[in-house]
């Protein structure tokens, strides 16, 4: 009975030694001893778990401006087949990263685009909104 005892309070004591070590490294987070760290934040811990899986590329070169390397100085309103090029299926005006125009030309693009609609040579929205069709078979 007293071996037991003493297994007992053998196994107790390992566990109070490891509270009292945590504990002055809990209090103070901001300065450590020689061999200490600090504990992992969740960044850290999910830059672990994230290293197995393969790293994305980058897009790479962004591919010349259309109008740039045509050296287009105007973009014509009445053109309606070019801005039609520019625009989405929608109806909206498609976005510089997707059309691949340069920030002068995307403004003159939009400019030409609004001028054609308001001409009526560009519609506003797309032909099955027009029509007021609800299914799409």
């Amino acid at each position: 009975m007293e071996r037991e005892q003493e297994q007992e309070t053998e196994q107790e004591q390992p566990v109070a030694e490891q509270a009292d070590a945590a504990a002055p490294a809990a209090a103070s987070a901001s300065t450590f001893t020689a061999g200490e760290r600090p504990a992992p934040r969740q960044r850290d811990l999910r830059d672990l778990e994230n290293q197995d899986r393969p790293r994305r590329r980058g897009r790479g070169r962004r591919r010349p401006c259309v109008m740039c390397v045509e050296k287009m100085t105007f973009v014509d309103y009445k053109d309606f087949n070019f801005l039609r090029r520019f625009v989405s299926d929608r109806g909206r005006i498609d976005t510089r990263r997707k059309t691949g125009t340069c920030a002068k030309h995307q403004r003159a693009l939009a400019q030409a685009i609004k001028r054609a609609r308001h001409l009526a040579l560009l519609p506003y929205t797309a032909e099955h909104v027009r029509m007021g069709v609800t299914s799409f078979r």
